[in-house]
């Protein structure tokens, strides 16, 4: 990114918001386990339902275990899942829009009927689709949550690429003797990583949306696990808890997503050519 790109992004308050919840989220996700005393999973039956105290900051769960520490816990797991998740669908969907982009043609057709059968199932529908069979689990999180982000990657690639094909430098590096490999490699995909990072970057947010949806229905991690979906559903099904528990797992869930769509949002406007201003 270069200097004018970098002072618009560092003028869009919005990006410095987002910045600011996704930087204070992974800073006290961090540093919980040195913090906090409490075991995030240890049941203790004594101390369900304590309100909030000196020692339990925002009070106990259903179980007696701490709720603050089971969130700042659940962060750690959320970015993990949204992290890999994005990961797995750019390691699959990049090389295919890559492909699709560059050589077009039959190429181009496989793969997006390919697409076009990922699209034609809404997001949380593909992922339990994908989530029920396996039962639940991390790696079945990440899985069926890596296969829903597949096409926002593979689409934005093949139209960067295609935009990019025909261009004078690319002409001349064929025309120097550069195969297509080598033409993609160097000279197309380095140009076209701007807007796969602001995909990459609005990609885990929803990534840990989906994946809290999943644990909400029991398809997400285990049970037991400090994880905001989870918890989201702990809080739910005990009336006891749906203002407490349900509120604070939901109101991280938000802010989690809000963070990472607020910087994803200033990024796109300070690698966008045509932006001239600050939000």
């Amino acid at each position: 990114m270069d200097d004018r790109k970098l002072k618009v992004l560092v003028r869009h308050r919005g990006a410095m918001a987002g910045l600011a919840l996704v930087a204070s989220l992974i800073v006290l996700a961090g540093v919980i386990g040195l913090l906090s005393p409490h075991d995030p999973s240890a049941w203790r039956p004594g101390e369900q339902f304590q309100g909030a105290s000196a020692s339990h900051w925002l009070g106990t769960d259903n179980s007696g275990r701490d709720i603050l520490t089971r969130l700042l816990y659940g962060a750690r797991i959320s970015l993990l899942i949204g992290l890999a998740s994005v990961s797995f669908s750019a390691l699959i969907g990049l090389p295919l829009g890559a492909l699709a982009g560059y050589f077009g043609g039959r190429t181009d057709a496989v793969v997006s009927r390919f697409l076009d059968i990922l699209l034609s199932f809404p997001g949380v529908l593909l992922a339990i689709a994908i989530a029920a069979p396996l039962g639940a689990g991390l790696r079945t999180v990440i899985l069926s949550v890596g296969v829903v982000g597949i096409p926002p990657f593979a689409r934005q690639l093949r139209a960067s690429v295609l935009s990019l094909r025909e261009q004078d430098f690319v002409v001349a590096s064929r025309a120097l003797g550069a195969g297509p490999l080598r033409t993609l490699i160097r000279e197309i995909l380095p140009n076209a990583v701007g807007p796969v990072v602001v995909v990459a970057t609005l990609g885990i947010g929803s990534s840990i949306l989906t994946a809290a949806g999943l644990s909400f229905i029991g398809l997400g991690v285990e049970a037991g696990t400090a994880e905001w979906g989870a918890m989201l559903h702990d809080g739910y099904v005990d009336p006891q808890m749906r203002r407490t528990l349900a509120l604070y797992s939901g109101l991280a869930i938000s802010l989690a997503v809000l963070g990472f769509n607020l910087f994803g949002d200033g990024l796109r406007d300070a690698l966008d050519p045509r932006s001239g201003g600050t939000r």
